[in-house]
């Protein structure tokens, strides 16, 4: 490609292809990513989402759609910070393989050692938590939830509230996604360190992989970029419903931009956090006690896209939606994050993904 065309192609394509992968895709490609999320993101006077897509660390596309803030009329940028939701459980997964790492717990831990009177404690371990086969009741399925929806709750308090719930099967009998077993990795993180889970991803994590606009959630900081969440109802959208963010806790409670969240990924490919003997613990799939296989690691789900083996993760939380996809082979990683909790990015990014697999095979 000559300098003149590249130079054209810059222009032609503003927030997508930055770098020589100009060549590596055909020219329909930004035409098609634009369509595949305008099926959900369509109006630009509505809540939206912004899109990121990489190979090899290097952006391919990134772009914003609709709106940061529907009272102010703020047109969403690529830079607008997001509540992540369950994506969160990523970030708890990892801080619990790094106290491994430095001798601090053990997977085969029950959660007995942390909590001393938990019901079954001793039956039940870390790797039970970290792989959603606990059984332990899940509290988002509980009709008490709303009384303590908006109390700040100590971590200590929130397994209280669950603890004594009646478990739904023995450990290891079943996979059943589980916000709970992921609040308990919280509260383990913070006997274990004498720190907040808050400080300690902020510390371990943030700060060590330049993650500058990633946060524990909050509604009373200032968030500079912050994108408001909002829901659809019949006369229209209105604003998300405030929760405390102390509910959802390790299991969904940090905010983060496209561009951290690509951080991190890089971050966790370069073993910035684990060796690679704790890295691979996250992205092997694991056994029922009955020896069937399940496709989820430590805070990943593990499947594949046209029979080519991924790691994937969506998160929904009061106003938002988020989604992330990688595909180890070929360094591929999408992320779609959405302010509205009616505008889900899961197929979208997922559709992304396949499509940028088709073009790359193309080269």
């Amino acid at each position: 490609m000559t300098l003149k065309k590249l130079t054209t192609a810059l222009i032609v394509l503003p927030f997508s292809i930055h770098t020589m992968d100009a060549q590596k895709l055909t020219k329909n490609y930004e035409k098609k990513i634009d369509s595949l999320i305008q099926t959900e993101f369509g109006n630009k006077n509505e809540p939206g989402g912004v899109f990121l897509v990489s190979q090899k660390g290097k952006n391919i596309y990134r772009k914003a759609f609709g709106k940061a803030n529907l009272e102010l009329n703020v047109n969403m940028t690529p830079d607008n910070v997001f509540q992540i939701g369950s994506m969160t459980k990523q970030f708890t997964a990892v801080a619990i393989l790094m106290l491994e790492q430095q001798g601090k717990l053990k997977m085969t831990d029950p959660v007995s050692k942390y909590n001393k009177d938990y019901p079954n404690g001793d039956k039940i371990t870390i790797h039970h938590l970290l792989t959603h086969t606990s059984g332990i009741k899940d509290f988002t399925k509980m009709k008490a939830l709303s009384s303590i929806a908006q109390k700040e709750m100590k971590p200590e308090a929130m397994v209280d509230f669950f603890k004594n719930e009646p478990v739904d099967f023995a450990p290891g009998e079943k996979f059943e996604y589980n916000n709970s077993g992921y609040v308990l990795l919280g509260y383990i993180i913070e006997v274990v360190t004498g720190d907040t889970y808050e400080d300690f991803i902020q510390k371990n994590i943030f700060d060590k992989a330049g993650m500058t606009h990633s946060y524990y959630a909050s509604d009373r900081k200032i968030i500079t970029e912050r994108a408001y969440g909002y829901h659809k109802k019949e006369q229209g959208f209105v604003n998300k419903t405030v929760i405390s963010f102390s509910v959802p806790f390790s299991s969904g409670s940090l905010m983060s931009t496209v561009d951290d969240l690509l951080k991190w990924q890089q971050a966790l490919n370069q073993n910035v956090f684990l060796n690679s003997t704790e890295t691979q613990k996250a992205f092997q799939k694991y056994k029922l006690n009955n020896g069937t296989e399940f496709t989820y690691g430590y805070g990943w789900h593990l499947k594949d896209m046209n029979g080519v083996p991924d790691r994937e993760h969506g998160g929904s939380v009061f106003g938002f939606k988020s989604m992330g996809v990688y595909i180890p082979g070929e360094d591929i990683y999408v992320i779609g994050l959405s302010n509205c909790d009616c505008h889900s990015p899961t197929e979208v990014t997922r559709n992304i993904a396949k499509t940028t697999l088709n073009e790359l095979r193309k080269r």
